[in-house]
Protein backbone atom coordinates (compact mmCIF):
# COMPACT_ATOMS: atom_id res chain seq x y z
CA UNK A 1 0.00 0.00 0.00
CA UNK A 2 1.37 3.40 -0.79
CA UNK A 3 1.55 6.53 0.85
CA UNK A 4 -1.18 8.02 -1.06
CA UNK A 5 -3.43 4.63 -0.61
CA UNK A 6 -2.40 5.06 3.23
CA UNK A 7 -3.87 8.53 3.75
CA UNK A 8 -6.87 8.24 1.33
CA UNK A 9 -7.86 5.21 3.66
CA UNK A 10 -7.35 7.35 6.55
CA UNK A 11 -9.86 9.88 5.79
CA UNK A 12 -12.72 7.40 4.93
CA UNK A 13 -12.15 6.08 8.97
CA UNK A 14 -13.96 8.67 10.47
CA UNK A 15 -17.66 8.02 12.01
CA UNK A 16 -20.61 5.39 10.97
CA UNK A 17 -20.01 1.83 11.79
CA UNK A 18 -19.82 -0.99 8.91
CA UNK A 19 -19.48 -4.50 10.36
CA UNK A 20 -17.79 -6.89 7.82
CA UNK A 21 -17.41 -10.02 7.30
CA UNK A 22 -14.40 -11.00 5.19
CA UNK A 23 -14.29 -14.57 3.42
CA UNK A 24 -12.35 -16.14 1.49
CA UNK A 25 -12.64 -20.06 0.07
CA UNK A 26 -11.30 -21.19 3.23
CA UNK A 27 -11.18 -18.82 6.19
CA UNK A 28 -13.67 -15.82 7.46
CA UNK A 29 -13.11 -12.94 9.80
CA UNK A 30 -15.51 -10.39 11.46
CA UNK A 31 -13.99 -6.63 11.92
CA UNK A 32 -15.72 -3.94 12.95
CA UNK A 33 -15.01 -0.06 11.66
CA UNK A 34 -15.73 3.42 12.34
CA UNK A 35 -16.21 5.45 9.25
CA UNK A 36 -17.50 8.68 8.28
CA UNK A 37 -18.13 7.79 4.93
CA UNK A 38 -19.52 3.80 5.00
CA UNK A 39 -20.37 3.79 1.31
CA UNK A 40 -16.85 4.71 -0.45
CA UNK A 41 -15.35 2.61 2.54
CA UNK A 42 -16.98 -0.22 1.32
CA UNK A 43 -15.99 0.52 -2.29
CA UNK A 44 -13.02 0.95 -1.44
CA UNK A 45 -12.42 -2.50 0.86
CA UNK A 46 -13.97 -4.42 -2.20
CA UNK A 47 -11.58 -3.13 -3.66
CA UNK A 48 -7.71 -3.74 -2.02
CA UNK A 49 -9.64 -7.19 -1.06
CA UNK A 50 -10.11 -8.70 -3.55
CA UNK A 51 -6.54 -7.83 -4.53
CA UNK A 52 -5.60 -10.76 -2.37
CA UNK A 53 -8.50 -13.09 -2.64
CA UNK A 54 -10.45 -12.09 -0.40
CA UNK A 55 -14.37 -10.00 -0.53
CA UNK A 56 -16.92 -8.52 2.03
CA UNK A 57 -19.95 -11.31 2.80
CA UNK A 58 -22.73 -9.88 0.79
CA UNK A 59 -25.63 -10.26 3.59
CA UNK A 60 -23.25 -10.09 6.53
CA UNK A 61 -22.03 -6.87 6.03
CA UNK A 62 -24.06 -3.85 7.02
CA UNK A 63 -23.99 -0.29 7.78
CA UNK A 64 -25.40 1.03 10.95
CA UNK A 65 -26.14 4.81 12.47
CA UNK A 66 -24.28 4.51 15.69
CA UNK A 67 -23.80 8.43 16.04
CA UNK A 68 -25.32 9.22 19.55
CA UNK A 69 -27.38 11.91 18.45
CA UNK A 70 -29.29 12.01 15.04
CA UNK A 71 -30.97 14.98 14.49
CA UNK A 72 -32.45 14.47 11.34
CA UNK A 73 -32.86 10.76 11.95
CA UNK A 74 -31.59 7.70 11.01
CA UNK A 75 -29.24 8.07 7.76
CA UNK A 76 -31.35 6.34 4.94
CA UNK A 77 -28.40 4.10 3.59
CA UNK A 78 -27.94 2.44 7.21
CA UNK A 79 -29.75 -0.66 8.66
CA UNK A 80 -29.93 0.21 12.35
CA UNK A 81 -28.84 2.06 14.64
CA UNK A 82 -27.38 -0.43 17.21
CA UNK A 83 -25.51 -3.92 16.13
CA UNK A 84 -24.26 -6.71 17.80
CA UNK A 85 -20.42 -8.07 17.10
CA UNK A 86 -18.53 -11.05 18.72
CA UNK A 87 -21.57 -12.22 20.80
CA UNK A 88 -22.61 -8.46 22.44
CA UNK A 89 -25.03 -6.01 21.53
CA UNK A 90 -23.83 -2.15 21.29
CA UNK A 91 -25.99 0.27 22.44
CA UNK A 92 -25.56 3.71 23.79
CA UNK A 93 -26.68 4.35 27.52
CA UNK A 94 -25.69 6.60 30.54
CA UNK A 95 -23.32 5.80 33.46
CA UNK A 96 -23.87 6.05 37.23
CA UNK A 97 -22.39 9.58 36.61
CA UNK A 98 -25.12 10.11 34.04
CA UNK A 99 -22.24 10.52 31.15
CA UNK A 100 -23.07 9.05 27.83
CA UNK A 101 -21.38 5.31 27.30
CA UNK A 102 -21.41 2.60 24.96
CA UNK A 103 -22.93 -0.05 26.52
CA UNK A 104 -22.21 -3.87 25.39
CA UNK A 105 -24.72 -6.29 26.67
CA UNK A 106 -25.21 -10.48 26.04
CA UNK A 107 -26.87 -10.77 22.39
CA UNK A 108 -30.22 -11.90 22.50
CA UNK A 109 -29.50 -14.86 20.12
CA UNK A 110 -26.08 -15.78 21.97
CA UNK A 111 -28.06 -16.12 24.89
CA UNK A 112 -30.94 -18.10 23.27
CA UNK A 113 -28.21 -20.76 21.75
CA UNK A 114 -26.54 -20.59 25.28
CA UNK A 115 -29.59 -21.58 27.02
CA UNK A 116 -31.08 -24.20 24.47
CA UNK A 117 -27.60 -25.82 24.70
CA UNK A 118 -28.17 -25.78 28.36
CA UNK A 119 -31.30 -27.18 28.22
CA UNK A 120 -30.10 -30.11 25.89
CA UNK A 121 -27.56 -30.98 28.20
CA UNK A 122 -29.45 -31.79 31.45
CA UNK A 123 -31.68 -33.68 29.08
CA UNK A 124 -29.22 -35.67 27.88
CA UNK A 125 -27.67 -36.15 31.44
CA UNK A 126 -30.85 -36.53 33.39
CA UNK A 127 -29.11 -39.40 35.37
CA UNK A 128 -25.87 -38.30 35.90
CA UNK A 129 -24.70 -38.03 39.74
CA UNK A 130 -26.10 -34.46 41.07
CA UNK A 131 -22.16 -33.60 42.03
CA UNK A 132 -21.31 -34.54 38.45
CA UNK A 133 -23.71 -32.56 37.40
CA UNK A 134 -22.74 -29.60 39.54
CA UNK A 135 -19.67 -29.26 38.35
CA UNK A 136 -20.11 -29.44 34.82
CA UNK A 137 -22.62 -26.69 35.36
CA UNK A 138 -20.22 -24.68 37.35
CA UNK A 139 -17.58 -24.80 34.59
CA UNK A 140 -20.46 -23.52 31.66
CA UNK A 141 -21.10 -20.49 34.19
CA UNK A 142 -17.67 -19.81 35.02
CA UNK A 143 -16.86 -19.77 31.49
CA UNK A 144 -20.01 -17.84 30.48
CA UNK A 145 -18.35 -14.98 32.98
CA UNK A 146 -15.45 -14.78 31.87
CA UNK A 147 -16.56 -14.22 28.29
CA UNK A 148 -19.35 -12.34 29.01
CA UNK A 149 -18.26 -10.62 32.36
CA UNK A 150 -17.62 -7.33 31.40
CA UNK A 151 -18.70 -3.74 33.01
CA UNK A 152 -22.54 -2.74 32.10
CA UNK A 153 -23.45 -6.62 31.71
CA UNK A 154 -24.25 -7.65 35.00
CA UNK A 155 -28.25 -7.49 34.39
CA UNK A 156 -27.82 -10.60 31.60
CA UNK A 157 -25.44 -12.20 33.77
CA UNK A 158 -27.43 -12.68 36.62
CA UNK A 159 -30.41 -13.35 34.55
CA UNK A 160 -28.76 -16.28 32.39
CA UNK A 161 -27.48 -17.74 36.33
CA UNK A 162 -31.33 -17.52 37.13
CA UNK A 163 -32.09 -19.23 33.72
CA UNK A 164 -29.79 -21.81 34.18
CA UNK A 165 -31.04 -22.69 37.86
CA UNK A 166 -34.39 -22.94 36.84
CA UNK A 167 -33.65 -25.15 33.42
CA UNK A 168 -31.97 -27.55 36.08
CA UNK A 169 -34.34 -27.21 38.47
CA UNK A 170 -36.72 -28.69 35.87
CA UNK A 171 -34.72 -31.35 34.25
CA UNK A 172 -33.62 -33.15 38.27
CA UNK A 173 -37.63 -33.12 39.45
CA UNK A 174 -38.30 -35.72 36.27
CA UNK A 175 -35.53 -37.97 38.19
CA UNK A 176 -37.47 -40.97 39.24
CA UNK A 177 -37.06 -39.82 43.39
CA UNK A 178 -36.88 -36.86 42.51
CA UNK A 179 -40.74 -36.13 41.02
CA UNK A 180 -41.62 -33.74 43.56
CA UNK A 181 -38.49 -31.63 44.07
CA UNK A 182 -40.07 -27.96 45.52
CA UNK A 183 -37.98 -24.99 45.22
CA UNK A 184 -37.44 -25.39 48.86
CA UNK A 185 -35.48 -28.44 48.79
CA UNK A 186 -33.95 -27.06 45.62
CA UNK A 187 -32.47 -24.60 47.55
CA UNK A 188 -31.24 -26.64 50.37
CA UNK A 189 -29.42 -28.63 47.75
CA UNK A 190 -27.45 -25.42 46.22
CA UNK A 191 -26.92 -24.35 49.82
CA UNK A 192 -24.63 -27.47 50.37
CA UNK A 193 -23.33 -27.24 46.62
CA UNK A 194 -23.32 -23.25 45.30
CA UNK A 195 -23.07 -22.69 42.05
CA UNK A 196 -20.54 -19.75 41.09
CA UNK A 197 -22.28 -16.29 41.40
CA UNK A 198 -22.74 -13.69 39.08
CA UNK A 199 -19.81 -12.05 38.42
CA UNK A 200 -18.09 -9.27 36.35
CA UNK A 201 -14.67 -10.09 35.40
CA UNK A 202 -13.50 -7.82 32.96
CA UNK A 203 -13.93 -4.27 34.58
CA UNK A 204 -13.08 -0.77 32.69
CA UNK A 205 -13.48 2.70 33.81
CA UNK A 206 -16.70 4.32 33.22
CA UNK A 207 -16.42 8.06 33.03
Amino acid sequence: MTLRDNQSSTKLLRATIIAAIITSPRHRLAILIVARFPARLSRYMGKRLGRYGLQLHPTKTRFVDFRFKRPEGRHPATAGTTFNFLGFTHVWGQSRKGKNVVRQTTAKDRNARALASLMEWCRVNLHRPFREQHAHLSRVFRGHCAYYGISGNGRRIRWYHHQLTRIWKKWLARRGGHSNLSWSRFRAMLARYPLPSAKIVHQYAVP
